[in-house]
């Protein structure tokens, strides 16, 4: 996704929050899909970590989705808890790249479906502020 910013400051604190193109504050799971035992229509799930909940009511979103989440017969869903849905007891965070919890594997944002990692990018990048409500990139 290619970004014009209207101030070097705004392009400063993208480049901070999606170094490379590739969101800072994500933990991306699969739990296989429908084909595999235990998988779901929803494959993956994105649980959005970092301090944004100031914008959100104090809510922790995430993201269920398949490998086609804008395909009309696809799955892409949006989700909110009082919590971070991947941590479980008194843990800080969600597994390492490769561990397994609740959610499936974790797997890294490069593994993902070109719209996977689309339908990724355009709710970080809402989250952080550089969308408006009408889902228009600001910059």
């Amino acid at each position: 996704m290619k970004i014009k910013f209207k101030t070097k400051k705004q392009k400063d604190r993208y480049d901070r929050l999606c170094p490379n193109g590739i969101p800072r504050y994500v933990r991306i799971y699969d739990n296989g899909g429908p084909e595999v035992e235990k998988g779901s229509i929803d494959r993956y799930t994105c649980v959005f970590t970092g301090n944004y909940t100031s914008r959100t009511g104090r809510r922790h979103w995430y993201l269920a989705f398949n490998g086609s989440p804008f395909h009309p017969q696809g799955f892409g869903q949006h989700g909110e808890s009082e919590r971070q849905i991947d941590v479980i007891g008194g843990s800080w965070g969600g597994p390492s790249i490769g561990k397994k919890c609740h959610l499936g594997t974790r797997i890294r944002f490069e593994d993902l479906t070109e719209d996977g990692k689309k339908f990724v990018i355009q709710n970080y990048l809402y989250i952080w502020d550089f969308v408006d409500d009408d889902h228009k990139t600001i910059g």
